[in-house]
């Protein structure tokens, strides 16, 4: 279960993209924000993802995640050159595979060997379609198995992806848009892999060509409307805040509890991840590194990583007490909940500050070095609450 929401700049308030995700997963699963730092790599070399070993790519690109500890992949994340993914489990008529990709290591693929949105798409269903995905998807419960549906975004597109098992469908975002845990896309998409609808009409999804609508074809049903969806909800927050939209606002709509945004429960919204893409190439990614965003505090992240606060990618063969986010204690109280956004509202004051900076943001390593003690200076604020 998760949401992912993105705005482009004409619908956000600062001409930028802003992008926005919450993780729903066990609620006893730890989500660590871990790095890799740009890397070449031998002809030949071979990776080993989560289940499976695939051809290594000849560059990969430096890249910050919010990762499951148990697996390769990453539930969200961000790289380098501006270009952030989140994914969502979805289910579909077709068959789930025992053996795979995961959709959270084709997240991670997609963010290290990629430069722009669109190159991030075609890599995605490039690896899907030669290596399928599969497995499964809960290190507790390796019966959980879905498909996945992607958001893609960069500073200036973004991109839905959606999968059926190998077939997938994508459409480009105009102004607001998200998904959540079920297909998305009307009609036939803008782009959509070869032979879909055939496949679709010797199935009996639908009757012709024009019959195809893949959300309902590959489902049975389109998505919902109502604002006690999750997914009603975050089309109702974007839509009725188009050309206002900020990362703080983004924040606030991930903490939605109308209608379950912000999860509680036996699934939790266990990492959530805001990022702002501007058009100068300074993207503040912003990560809670802890579980439940409605207690938590969004930690301001940049590239280059230096010494921000980070772990080394999984995966991990057992857990860490030392871990922030096995450390950290949820509290309903209000005087601690008020005393939390009170530490957030001041960082994020003090990078508002730095963006507004004319003579700062035309020095590069001046302003990295201010995004980079900013960060330090979030998690040692917050270590009261561990």
């Amino acid at each position: 279960m998760c949401d992912t929401l993105v705005s482009l700049p004409k619908a956000s308030k600062n001409n930028c993209v802003i992008f926005g995700k919450n993780s729903d997963r066990p609620s006893g699963e730890v989500q660590l924000i871990t790095y890799s730092p740009r890397m070449n790599h031998s002809k030949g070399e071979e990776l080993k993802c989560t289940y499976i070993t695939i051809p290594q790519a000849k560059e990969t690109a430096a890249i910050i995640l919010s990762q499951p500890w148990w697996m390769w992949g990453a539930e969200m994340g961000c790289n380098e050159y501006g270009v952030v993914i989140g994914n969502e489990a979805v289910y579909s008529f077709e068959p789930q595979r025992n053996e795979g990709l995961l959709g959270m290591d084709l997240l991670r693929l997609g963010l290290e060997r990629a430069k722009t949105a669109r190159e991030s798409l075609d890599i995605i269903i490039k690896l899907l379609e030669c290596h399928h995905q599969g497995g499964g998807c809960s290190y507790n419960d390796p019966s959980w198995t879905y498909h996945n549906s992607f958001l893609i975004a960069d500073p200036h597109k973004a991109f839905v992806l959606e999968t059926a098992d190998d077939w997938w469908i994508a459409e480009r975002v105009m102004d607001v848009g998200s998904i959540s845990n079920g297909l998305t896309i009307r009609g036939k998409g803008d782009l959509r892999r070869e032979g879909i609808i055939n496949h679709a009409i010797q199935k009996g999804y639908c009757k012709d060509e024009d019959d195809f609508d893949f959300a309902v074809t590959f489902s049975g049903s389109p998505p919902s409307n109502s604002i006690y969806s999750r997914i009603g909800k975050s089309k109702q927050l974007l839509t009725r805040n188009k050309g206002n939209i900020t990362g703080e606002m983004m924040m606030e709509f991930l903490r939605d509890h109308q209608a379950g945004i912000c999860m509680h429960g036996g699934f939790e919204s266990t990492g959530s991840q805001v990022s702002e893409l501007r058009d100068d190439g300074k993207n503040i990614h912003w990560f809670t590194g802890t579980t439940l965003p409605c207690m938590s505090i969004y930690k301001p992240y940049i590239f280059p990583i230096d010494d921000q606060y980070v772990l080394p990618p999984g995966p991990y063969t057992e857990k860490n007490s030392d871990w922030y986010w096995v450390r950290n204690k949820n509290s309903k109280s209000k005087i601690i909940i008020e005393k939390k956004r009170k530490i957030e509202k001041n960082i994020i004051g003090e990078m508002q500050k730095i963006l507004k900076n004319e003579s700062l943001l035309q020095k590069t390593d001046d302003f990295n070095k201010k995004i980079q003690e900013l960060n330090k200076m979030a998690w040692k604020k917050i270590r009261q609450f561990f």
